[in-house]
């Protein structure tokens, strides 16, 4: 079992930065993917970037070039560096993973982009 606590959002200017990070509880942390989504309101839950054990990385098409994920093996966290925010990116970003057959999510942390 894996607890994931994602902490960074909050609101900026279009054009800014934030990073998210996603802490990880256990000792797994190094053998998992993460996954980042977001949800805006009224739409439906998205993939945003996911990053693999071996740190292969892989963006939806609306964040490449922009977004980056990453990972620290030695403090069991994940980060998605945002750079170049946009009003559309305004949602609530969730990390997950999955371990067998059993998903486990974050409470997800706002990010607020105004125009």
């Amino acid at each position: 079992q894996v607890q994931l606590v994602e902490s960074g959002g909050g609101l900026v200017q279009a054009g800014g930065s934030l990073r998210l990070s996603c802490a990880a509880s256990g000792s797994i942390f190094r053998i998992i993917a993460i996954d980042w989504y977001r949800q805006a309101p009224g739409k439906q839950r998205e993939l945003v970037a996911t990053i693999t054990s071996r740190g292969n990385t892989n963006y939806a098409d609306s964040v490449k070039g922009r977004f980056t994920i990453s990972r620290d093996n030695g403090k069991n966290t994940a980060y998605l560096q945002m750079n170049s925010l946009k009003p559309e990116d305004t949602a609530v970003y969730y990390c997950r993973t999955q371990i067998m057959s059993s998903e486990y999510w974050g409470q997800g942390t706002q990010v607020t982009v105004s125009s």
